[in-house]
């Protein structure tokens, strides 16, 4: 079974599968990080300004010697970044950064700061063809409402905690009139062990001959979530993207429903992310 791709909302193909690099440090690392999953057939790498990484991504991409239109690069612009014209002047710096003519998908990091604002110049760098899809991260709060309203763009994704304990329906909902879709982060649920060993899992496992940490990863796939989870371990990395050859029964899938417990892992408030949020400002 090959790799699967999720049509956007404005017609272009991501992968659905790809690799995560919050946390991992410094650009010799990150690229080789990259490289390592490239080889292995990943196409989808997820980064961040904040993350202080991006150069590594752009270089393995460079080094990879696979044609750029074939990996899809996913970034994120901070609040610090955020306003008319100061967000068009950040997009030109992440593209030097990366090293790159174009972002296949930018969002927004946070819902602070002036994001209307922020996705205007977004929109016009869609026109200019700087970037392919733009969409949003972390905006659960009637805030993601606001910005559906001003936007002529909708958002194609939106990033946020979901895996098998915080299945995300209700937001799903509010997200189906415009087409947007769920990539998530903390898949399996922060490497909670409760979670990663449910017994449902640990029998599916022994049925396909695969780990829970597999099961859970192509539970993702097939509930049409956008995935990249992070590994520096070239077995683990070589093992979450060994999912593409086996299937869940509708059956298997509706057991894995049924153990939502709307149970977030990351639990800080409104007013406590805003508070961190405003000791950082990433370095060009």
């Amino acid at each position: 079974m090959k790799q699967t791709y999720i049509t956007l909302n404005d017609g272009n193909k991501i992968p659905q599968f790809g690799l995560g690099v919050y946390m991992v440090r410094g650009d010799a690392l990150t690229e080789q990080n990259c490289l390592d999953a490239i080889y292995l057939g990943y196409r989808h790498i997820d980064t961040a300004h904040a993350y202080q990484n991006e150069r590594g991504v752009g270089k393995a991409i460079k080094n990879s010697n696979i044609p750029r239109s074939a990996i899809w690069i996913t970034s994120k612009l901070w609040p610090s970044e955020y306003g008319e014209g100061k967000t068009s002047a950040a997009i030109d710096k992440m593209l030097k950064r990366l090293d790159t003519s174009y972002i296949d998908l930018l969002l927004l990091h946070q819902q602070f700061g002036d994001y209307i604002g922020a996705w205007k110049d977004m929109e016009k760098a869609v026109a200019a063809g700087k970037v392919k899809s733009i969409g949003i991260s972390n905006f659960e709060s009637e805030r993601l409402e606001e910005l559906l309203a001003a936007a002529t763009i909708k958002p194609s994704v939106l990033q946020v905690e979901c895996h098998p304990y915080y299945q995300q329906d209700s937001l799903k909902e509010r997200l189906a009139p415009y087409g947007t879709k769920i990539e998530s982060w903390y898949p399996i649920g922060h490497g909670d062990k409760t979670l990663i060993n449910e017994p449902l899992f640990t029998k599916l496992a022994v049925k396909y001959g695969k780990t829970n940490v597999q099961i859970i990863l192509r539970w993702h796939i097939q509930e049409g979530n956008i995935v990249f989870p992070k590994s520096l371990n070239l077995k683990h990395l070589a093992d979450n993207i060994n999912i593409f050859d086996f299937e869940l029964t509708k059956e298997e899938m509706a057991q894995i429903k049924a153990l939502d417990r709307g149970k977030r892992f990351f639990t800080m408030t409104l007013e406590e992310q805003e508070k961190n949020l405003g000791k950082f400002v990433p370095a060009d």
